[in-house]
């Protein structure tokens, strides 16, 4: 019979044996009852019956049949074994004797397989694939290699799992690039069969102690039609490096990962990128790339990079302003009773303005501009502070010419904003964006202020440069766009050019035409199986086989050219697609792709192209890319196997969950 008001009773301090861990103690009327805390089974818990009954309970009970009690249960709790030292760091086991269990140390052979595992408690260890975690896990989140030298990881690891020898900084290191290894063979596999071209992203990066670094990512739409990016080198440049040496180097990466023959752009992130670097590496791929429009699409400059620097350029025309604006917030900000005054001016002023007077962050400039945007809307109450400084008070010239610049760079603020912010940075989204910016420099030109009219022909000249050799290549990627076509260009062109529009806008008809041709021909020789999918568009070289250089253009031309050129012109003359804010421009051509079959191929490789290769926390630093001084420190090797292998899981982690960046970039910091 059951006896009512069972109550458990407290442990007494003499029940230290690990079996209790597995046993409630518990008392009815005078008797003790121990009960299995797993199968309630109730034995007898008397001070006086031991534990030996206990014991052999544990190791016939049947819910405790997978788990491996015996070694638990072996385990002599001698007074030496009660403290784990690490580093001079001990942790006394005997503050918790009922919560903590020493598991038995299992000897690890060294013919042991290396995927054999530990059975430890319920679960199953392995040491191998626990030593790769930890690699991992470095590489994803960017920690140091030295943390696994760290005393509180080792307590914190030895606590968790004592079967676990932390390794050393070495070991870990070569765990790091064995990850790399094996990641780079799959990704050199997908490359190899990618039906479609890669794009080349060039990103120059620097260190705190001036070392130099490039960086190259291949930017691409996989099979699934979904925009891609992959880091494949990250590079320490030789101190004596040249830019003339910097065209090797690429050449020697795409040699390497076998993808020159697939090459179709290359991105730089500078304007003033020496335009010997791409011409030689033009001539190195020649045999195996098309020149195409005078070589325009391959040779691309990165949009926002063009837009910070004309950005820079008015922020530094502005220097002397900024400077007396700067001094003149810090000296309201300096106390709280002349902030109170400052805004007891503004209410007297009916200037009811919710934004507060902030300091701007100088290698941040869209900080500056903050600064200078709340400045300007209360110049009337920085002219009325009684105390402010004199050598901080602007004229009104000062002031005028302070709110037209905001204005220049809340446009480019924007625009950059636009860029940087896409999770699918398609090349068509570039195109509108650049056509406003070169409308809004030709009006700014206008100006009747020397100082103003001065500095946007200075960033219009710079603007220009970028222009040249990229407005082809945003034109194409913007009739790609089925809800704009030619119209677009045809608006546009006709406001930045006026009278000469029409050239203009020929131009960019003929460049689309003769590229759709040149991937027409490649069709054909597909067709014919002398290429493959993916191969490159035909070659100009002039090795022996060009004496019948002009034969495959030829056959297309008297065979194939009136189907090719209607998938063009099919295109073309069909209406527009209906605008709408989640218009997917890749799973548009993956589904018109059977009606387009040529034009899609092209499709895929233009709209890939990264007319941008900035990611949204670069996207107003104006001290360029910096490394931090872990990463800095590195091996040049050990730099890129991490940087690389990082960026290579972080894609699998978003592919898993979905992130909110797109970029996965090395750690920087900002330049002082």
């Amino acid at each position: 019979m059951e006896v009512a008001n069972e109550s458990t009773a407290k442990k007494p301090k003499r029940l230290t044996s690990v079996v209790w861990n597995h046993f409630e103690r518990v008392k009815k009327a005078d008797i003790c009852y121990a009960v299995c805390v797993h199968c309630n089974k109730k034995l007898s818990g008397s001070s006086n019956s031991g534990t030996t009954h206990l014991r052999n309970h544990l190791m016939r009970c049947l819910k405790r049949s997978n788990y491996d009690v015996s070694q638990l249960l072996a385990v002599k709790r001698r007074k030496k074994e009660n403290t784990l030292t690490i580093a001079n760091i001990s942790y006394d086991e005997g503050q918790r004797k009922e919560d903590y269990m020493k598991p038995t140390i299992v000897k690890y052979e060294q013919d042991q397989r290396k995927d054999e595992a530990f059975n430890l408690g319920s679960s199953w260890f392995d040491p191998e694939r626990s030593r790769l975690d930890l690699a991992r896990m470095i590489i994803l989140h960017g920690y140091p290699l030295a943390m696994v030298e760290h005393v509180g990881f080792k307590v914190f690891v030895k606590n968790m799992q004592p079967l676990f020898d932390v390794v050393h900084n070495s070991t870990i290191e070569l765990s790091c690039v064995e990850i790399y290894m094996k990641e780079k063979q799959r990704i050199y596999d997908m490359l190899s069969k990618l039906q479609g071209r890669i794009n080349l992203a060039i990103e120059m990066w620097s260190s705190p102690e001036n070392s130099k670094y490039v960086c190259l990512t291949a930017h691409y739409v996989d099979d699934e039609w979904k925009l891609q990016k992959k880091i494949l080198n990250f590079l320490t440049l030789d101190s004596s490096h040249t830019e003339d040496m910097l065209s090797d180097v690429i050449i020697k990466c795409l040699m390497d990962w076998d993808i020159d023959c697939k090459l179709f752009s290359m991105t730089f992130d500078d304007c003033s990128t020496n335009d010997d670097i791409v011409l030689r590496i033009k001539d190195q791929i020649s045999e195996s790339r098309p020149r195409l429009s005078n070589g325009q699409l391959l040779d691309v400059r990165s949009a926002a990079h063009v837009l910070n620097s004309i950005a820079q350029d008015a922020i530094e025309a502005l220097q002397v302003v900024i400077q007396k604006i700067r001094g003149s917030v810090k000296y309201v900000k300096s106390s709280q009773s002349i902030l109170g005054k400052f805004n007891e001016i503004a209410q007297q002023q009916g200037i009811n303005n919710h934004k507060i007077v902030v300091l701007d962050y100088p290698i941040r400039w869209n900080s500056t501009y903050m600064m200078l945007e709340t400045a300007v809307e209360y110049r009337n109450v920085f002219h009325h502070l009684p105390e402010l400084d004199p050598d901080f008070a602007l004229s009104d010239e000062e002031w005028k010419r302070a709110s037209s610049i905001v204005s220049y760079l809340k446009l480019l603020i924007e625009i950059i904003n636009v860029f940087s912010s896409n999770k699918c940075p398609t090349a068509n989204i570039y195109f509108p964006e650049i056509c406003h910016v070169h409308i809004q420099l030709i009006e700014w030109c206008k100006s009747s202020d020397a100082f103003l009219s001065s500095l946007a022909t200075k960033m219009k000249a710079k603007f220009d440069k970028y222009w040249s050799k990229c407005s082809l290549g945003l034109a194409v990627a913007a009739i790609l766009d089925p809800r704009f076509k030619m119209k677009l260009v045809e608006y546009y062109y006709s406001q930045i050019y006026g009278s000469t529009a029409l050239e203009r806008i020929k131009e960019a008809s003929d460049g689309i035409k003769e590229f759709f041709n040149a991937y027409s021909i490649c069709s054909t020789l597909i067709d014919q199986g002398s290429a493959l999918p993916g191969s490159s568009l035909p070659s100009s070289s002039n090795d022996t086989r060009d004496k019948l250089k002009g034969f495959d253009k030829f056959l297309h031309e008297t065979s194939q050219s009136q189907t090719a050129i209607s998938d063009l012109e099919k295109y073309l003359d069909e209406p527009m697609f209906p605008r709408n804010c989640d218009f997917n421009i890749l799973n548009w051509w993956r589904v018109h792709t059977p009606r387009y079959p040529i034009l899609s191929m092209m499709a895929r490789d233009v709209l890939g192209t990264p007319m941008s290769t900035v990611a949204q926390e670069f996207a107003f630093n104006a001290g360029g890319r910096i490394l931090d001084s872990n990463q800095s420190s590195l091996p040049p090797d050990t730099r890129q196997a991490l940087i690389c292998t990082r960026d290579w899981l972080r894609t699998q982690s978003d592919d898993a969950t979905p992130s909110s960046s797109h970029y996965a970039l090395p750690l920087y910091v900002e330049a002082n």
